[in-house]
């Protein structure tokens, strides 16, 4: 019997390894830009003929010689690792040398490009093997311009397979901004069809760039944190959070993870930040957040899969650790962190609610205009005052920079709150609490949260420990019936908080208002009661100062 198994031609490996790593416009794109990323690109132009299936990238990188444009292409060249041990430190986002090679069997590629200190550059056409096939002085400023031609020409079975050119050039879109989101500094510019599609303006920031992602976000609406990490060395922590009390999400769409300038899918990340937000939204609302961590390479391993979309990392918990620290700073109220812009949309609401009541409206010039003090800092974490209270309802706050409208109850629920969940007491009580006619569904809730519950007769049960909260409480049977009614611990903790809190409608005396500032500006999530309510609303000096007319010219003021 003769053997059946046999060695593939070279040309089918190769078609098999780049259906691996290009399998669509976006992968093409992606891989183009990542290469000028290495090259130390600040400007990348994209430029697509998704008809023709057909790109270019143009950037104003290191550029190369010739020598090295004739090499760029061959199988497996690359010039960021040098050997085996190189894998365990890979600090580019191009390490495989497969993408340009890939390309030449899945299209035709041509490379135009020319390094800073050369008067002239080069343009390569590369055959299916990689080769320069040909070579001639083309005149091109510093940098590398590479196009891409009839994309899967000769894999048109490929073609039909993928999305229609709709949804791929929502790939594409989706692929540039997520490496964009990782390199706030490069101007991008995108065009399709030789028309201008998008573009992405470099900024100082991620908390500067995330604006022009997300239309309704504005950049005061968001809190950044950047950490240095003390193991491993020159390890550091960006993190960009929507606050809690301004923007929230539908979906977790925009809770993302990137490492070393690249974004992946780090699912114990991901829950890692979704789970430090719970109790600080409204139900099924997700958070903003953009987690970035720059660490050393040896601590990640990139070969998980060909995307690079997925990696291996070591030490997880603890990451998982120094994240939860991270947005836990990012949402304290302290002098490091509490910048409040004077047009976010509430204050601006109250305003013109103001101003309709009003003997004149006010209608600014320009509304970035005003103020040098705007984003001016609380001079330390607890300088709040409390100044009054209205409708029994609001306590009136002020602190360097003007006031804040704290409502008392969700205030307090929040510090209950915390309170409960570091130290969740169950005290004996007696007499025992008598509850009568609990379903079996009910009675196993309160047992689910370590409440002991006996029989006591027919339809009534005994409840002999209860929430330490609720014992000087005279609706204290009411609390045990609505903690039967359902959900885990953390839900019962928020239900003795809430019932716990001072009620709306309590007077309280300034001494008793300054104590519960002072506990609440201490809580972790000062921003949110554990439903997401927003707990305060700020009316800054400076736009107290607008409204007011106080930049006017007395003498003109008075018509003089």
């Amino acid at each position: 019997m003769t053997s059946t198994i046999h060695a593939l031609p070279t040309e089918v490996v190769y078609l098999i390894t780049a259906g691996e790593v290009i399998d669509s416009l976006a992968a093409v794109v992606r891989e183009l830009v990542e290469n000028s990323l290495d090259a130390g690109a600040t400007r990348i132009v994209v430029s697509l003929w998704p008809q023709q299936w057909r790109i270019t990238v143009a950037d104003n990188g290191c550029g190369m010689n010739l020598e090295d444009l004739e090499k760029a292409a061959t199988t497996h060249s690359t010039s960021k690792i040098y050997s085996s041990a190189d894998l365990w430190k890979i600090s580019s986002l191009g390490f495989r040398g497969e993408a340009l090679h890939s390309l030449t069997n899945l299209a035709s590629l041509e490379i135009l490009s020319r390094p800073a200190n050369e008067n002239f550059g080069w343009r390569v056409t590369y055959s299916e093997a990689g080769k320069a096939e040909r070579v001639e002085i083309a005149a091109i400023a510093p940098g590398t311009v590479v196009t891409v031609s009839n994309l899967f020409a000769n894999c048109p079975a490929r073609r039909q397979g993928l999305p229609a050119l709709a949804q791929q050039m929502k790939a594409v879109q989706a692929t540039i901004q997520q490496i964009a989101l990782c390199h706030p500094h490069v101007n991008w510019q995108i065009r399709q069809n030789d028309r201008e599609w998008f573009a992405i303006y470099p900024a100082t920031s991620l908390k500067q760039l995330l604006p022009q992602f997300i239309p309704q976000v504005k950049a005061a609406d968001l809190q950044e944190v950047k950490l240095a990490i003390p193991q491993p060395e020159n390890s550091e922590l960006l993190l960009v959070v929507g606050l809690p009390d301004r923007c929230h999400r539908h979906r977790p769409d925009w809770v993302r993870v990137a490492f070393n300038g690249r974004m992946v899918k780090s699912p114990e990340l991901e829950q890692t930040i979704l789970t430090a937000f719970h109790r600080t939204l409204p139900r099924d609302r997700y958070p903003v957040c953009l987690l970035h961590l720059l660490i050393a390479p040896d601590q990640i391993n990139w070969n998980r899969n060909p995307a690079k979309t997925e990696i291996y990392l070591n030490e997880v918990t603890y990451w998982q650790e120094q994240v939860n620290q991270a947005i836990e700073q990012a949402l304290r109220l302290s002098s490091a962190n509490i910048k409040e812009s004077v047009h976010i949309s509430r204050v601006s609401k109250l305003l013109k609610a103001a101003e309709a009541k009003g003997g004149y409206n006010f209608h600014p010039k320009n509304p970035g205009e005003g103020d040098n003090n705007q984003n001016a800092e609380i001079s330390n974490p607890y300088s709040l005052k409390a100044v009054a209270q209205v409708s029994n309802t609001y306590i009136v706050v002020e602190h360097p920079q003007g006031l804040w409208l704290v409502e008392q109850h969700i205030a307090h629920e929040r510090v209950l709150y915390e309170q409960l969940c570091d130290d969740w007491q169950l005290i004996p009580v007696e007499p025992a609490i008598i509850l009568y006619q609990l379903s079996p569904k009910q009675v196993a809730q309160l047992q689910r949260i370590n409440l002991d519950i006996e029989p006591f007769g027919e339809q009534l049960w005994a409840v002999r420990n209860i929430p330490a909260m609720l014992q000087h409480r005279e609706d204290c049977a009411d609390a045990i019936l609505e903690l039967s009614l359902g959900g885990d611990l953390q839900t019962a903790q928020v239900a003795v908080a809430c019932r716990s809190a001072i009620r709306n409608g309590t007077p309280m005396s300034l001494p008793e208002m300054q104590t519960l500032l002072d506990q609440w500006q201490r809580t972790r999530n000062p921003r949110t009661c554990p439903h997401g309510r927003p707990i305060y609303l700020s009316l800054e000096e400076s736009a107290l100062a607008r409204f007011f007319r106080r930049n006017w010219v007395i003498g003109k003021s008075h018509g003089i």
